[in-house]
């Protein structure tokens, strides 16, 4: 279901004065920006957390967030996804109110009563989340037996990402993310100023899908490095192997090997590192160093 048009105001990048410096010249002009709003999520009505993030896709946004937060467990649980909305007053447009259904509805008022509200600024991810042995107790390791992805596939997904990355070609101030099939088919692509923003809205995509579309999600894709909330987020996303353009961090490795997910950094044209799980990539020759 795509999103309605963003009014003035809303859109994913916005034109702000600059000075352009060349050696001991200047000149005023004016450039394109990344956009950083808050959006409050609410659960039937009533505020769970508000996160800043990049407007635009914000009902998916919603639907991942409670995913990785596991408010949620499945398309199953939600019911209504709402994004509120006023002709004349841009601060509605900022809201999205959530209603689960079955199980996760009947928890609802446990979970915002132990709330405490929060604002996740762009480098926030889990946000004090459980470490990772509590994480392994309630989450099911991903099976390593598949899928498998070819190696020339995965030196492809960098320029993929970057191709559907048109807020940042205007502004260069955002990051990306994507899913693709084992054979390196674009499933769906986000941005945002957050990394893992953009990670809640391609999984969020997925769980408000009326028609999935054709294909599974076996790689994600994101740009700049990894830390431990990404792979926590592929790993609730039920996705096998994520691949970064820069590095993973010591805990992102340490939870990709006990979750079952192949982790991949450092792709640059013919190279790339892999951490985690490598049987997971196909066409390499094995040797030792």
């Amino acid at each position: 279901m795509s999103e309605p048009l963003a009014p003035e105001g809303l859109t994913p990048s916005r034109q702000v004065a600059v000075t352009r410096v060349s050696g001991r010249e200047s000149a005023r002009t004016i450039d394109m920006a990344a956009a950083e709003e808050p959006l409050d999520i609410r659960l039937h009505g009533k505020s769970f957390a508000v996160i800043m993030r990049t407007p635009g896709d914000d009902r998916a946004l919603a639907a991942g967030f409670l995913l990785s937060e596991r408010v949620i467990r499945s398309p199953a649980d939600l019911g209504a996804v709402e994004h509120c909305r006023h002709p004349d007053h841009a601060i509605a447009h900022h809201v999205v109110d959530v209603f689960l259904r079955g199980d996760a509805a009947a928890g609802v008022a446990r979970m915002l009563d132990g709330r405490r509200q929060m604002i996740a600024n762009s480098s926030c991810g889990i946000c004090g989340r459980a470490t990772i042995e509590e994480l392994c107790a309630d989450i099911p390791t991903l099976p390593v037996a598949g899928p498998s992805v070819d190696v020339a596939v995965i030196r492809e997904l960098p320029l993929s990402l970057r191709s559907r990355q048109s807020t940042f070609a205007r502004t260069g101030g955002l990051h990306g993310a994507a899913t693709f099939t084992a054979e390196g088919t674009l499933l769906t692509s986000a941005e945002d100023v957050g990394r893992h923003n953009a990670v809640d809205k391609v999984n969020g995509v997925s769980l408000l899908e009326e028609t999935p579309r054709a294909g599974t999600p076996a790689v994600l894709m994101v740009s700049g490095r990894v830390a431990f909330e990404i792979v926590q987020k592929a790993w609730l996303g039920g996705i096998p192997i994520v691949a970064a353009i820069s590095a993973p961090t010591s805990l992102a490795v340490a939870l990709a090997d006990a979750a079952g997910v192949t982790l991949i950094g450092f792709i640059r044209e013919q190279n790339f590192n892999i951490y985690t799980h490598p049987s997971r990539i196909a066409g390499l020759d094995q040797k030792s160093v």
